[in-house]
C-alpha cells in the first residue's frame, strides 16, 4: 500500500491495544487482539485486512500438546510462521520436520500445510500476504474473550490423517534461503546474515521467496540507543518483539515492546527504535520488498549467527544510507532521546 496522505499518518498518535479498522499506526500488547478458538488453538489476531489496507494479516497461535491443524491449501496467500515458544511437527507438501523455538517455516500459495503441537503452550507468529487467509482458516468461528486455550487431553502424536505426509526427515538443509518461491524450513539462527554494530540482521525470507509480497528479517542485538527518525513512503513496517526489550518512538510517542508485543507502522509513520536488553530478538515483517536492499547495503555479510561486540564500525550503516538515495527512507531528524523509564 502507498499512503497518499503522509501528513495524516505523520500526525497520528498510535492506538494502544485497539485494532484501528484502517491503516494507522498501532500497538498490541502480548495477548491483546481479536481472539478466536479453532481446533483447540487460540488465535490472537493482531492485524486484519481492514487494519492494513488488505496488504497482510498477522496472528499469534497458542495451543497445547496434540493440537493440530489439518492439511489445507491456500491458493492466494504467502505465509511465514515463526516458532515463538514450544515445538511442533510441520508438513509442507508432504515434507516434514520437527521445529522448536526460533525456527521458522514458509508456505507459498498452493502448497499443502499441516502441523501438530508437540508441547504445551506452543506459540506461533503467523504473517500472510495479501490478506484473506484468516477468513479461510477460521471460517465462521466466533470471537472469544479468553486469553488462553481450553485445556484438552493430548492426542496421539501420529502423522496427520489425510495429509499425504511422509515420515519426518532426520536430516534436512535448513540453513539457506531457496532461490525462488517454494516451501522451506529454517533453523533458528540460520538465514542470510548482515552484521550491524553490536547487532545481527538475518533475512528469514526475501522478496524472491514471497513473490515480492514481503520480506522478513530477524534482529539479534545488544542495548543501543535510538536510530535516526525516519519514515517510508511506499512500504509498511511491523515490529514483533520475541525476547528482550525494544523501545519504539512512533510519531513522537514512546512505546515499550517486550516478548509477544506487536507494532504496526504503515507508510508515513515517523519512527525509530532502540534496544534495551542484551540479546534482544526482534522480528521485522515489511511489505512489499522495496526496502529489502537496506540491510544489504548497511550491513556486513558474514556466516556468523550472532553479533560481534564492538567489531563493526557504525559508519558502515551511515555510509550505506548516504550512498543509496533510492532506498525508501526519508530521514526527518536525529535520533530521539529516551524520556520514559530512562533507568532501565
Amino acid at each position: 500500500m502507498t499512503t497518499t496522505d503522509l501528513d495524516l499518518i505523520h500526525g497520528a498518535v498510535p492506538l494502544v491495544n485497539q485494532l484501528p479498522g484502517e491503516p494507522l499506526p498501532y500497538y498490541m500488547a502480548s495477548g491483546e487482539g481479536a481472539r478466536y478458538e479453532k481446533d483447540g488453538q487460540l488465535y490472537t489476531v493482531v492485524a486484519r485486512s481492514q487494519d492494513t489496507g488488505g496488504d497482510f494479516e498477522a496472528a499469534f497461535i497458542l495451543g497445547p500438546r496434540g493440537a493440530e491443524t489439518a492439511a489445507h491449501v491456500l491458493t492466494g496467500q504467502q505465509r511465514s510462521y515463526v516458532v515463538a515458544a514450544g515445538s511442533l511437527e510441520v508438513w509442507i507438501s508432504g515434507a516434514g520436520r520437527i521445529l522448536a523455538q526460533g525456527d521458522s517455516f514458509h508456505v507459498p500459495p498452493g502448497a499443502t500445510l499441516s502441523y501438530r503441537f508437540l508441547s504445551h503452550m506452543t506459540r506461533l507468529f503467523m504473517f500472510c500476504a495479501p490478506a484473506g487467509a484468516l477468513e479461510q482458516l477460521l471460517g465462521t468461528d466466533t470471537q472469544v474473550q479468553a486469553h488462553i486455550y481450553q485445556s484438552a487431553a493430548a492426542k496421539n502424536l501420529l502423522l496427520p490423517s489425510g495429509s499425504g505426509a511422509q515420515p519426518l526427515e532426520a536430516e534436512r538443509d535448513a540453513d539457506h534461503l531457496p532461490e525462488g518461491v517454494e516451501g522451506y524450513f529454517l533453523s533458528a539462527g540460520s538465514g542470510d546474515h548482515r552484521g550491524w554494530p553490536d547487532a545481527l540482521n538475518t533475512y528469514l525470507a526475501r522478496g524472491r521467496n514471497t513473490g515480492g509480497r514481503y520480506f522478513a528479517v530477524s534482529t539479534l542485538a545488544a542495548p543501543q540507543p535510538y536510530i535516526i527518525r525516519h519514515f517510508h513512503k511506499q512500504h509498511t513496517e511491523n515490529f514483533i518483539c520475541l525476547s528482550g526489550r525494544v523501545w519504539l518512538w512512533v510519531n513522537g510517542q514512546e512505546l515499550l515492546l517486550t516478548a509477544g508485543d506487536f507494532l504496526h507502522a504503515p507508510a508515513g509513520t515517523i519512527h525509530s527504535f532502540a534496544i534495551a536488553a542484551h540479546n534482544t530478538q526482534m522480528l521485522g515483517m515489511l511489505t512489499g520488498d522495496i526496502f529489502e536492499p537496506f540491510f544489504d547495503v548497511t550491513g556486513v555479510a558474514g556466516a556468523t549467527n550472532v553479533y560481534t561486540e564492538g567489531l563493526i564500525d557504525p559508519s558502515v550503516v551511515i555510509q550505506g544510507i548516504k550512498q543509496h538515495a533510492e532506498l525508501d527512507l526519508v530521514v526527518t531528524g536525529p535520533p530521539p532521546e529516551r524520556v520514559r523509564a530512562t533507568g532501565i
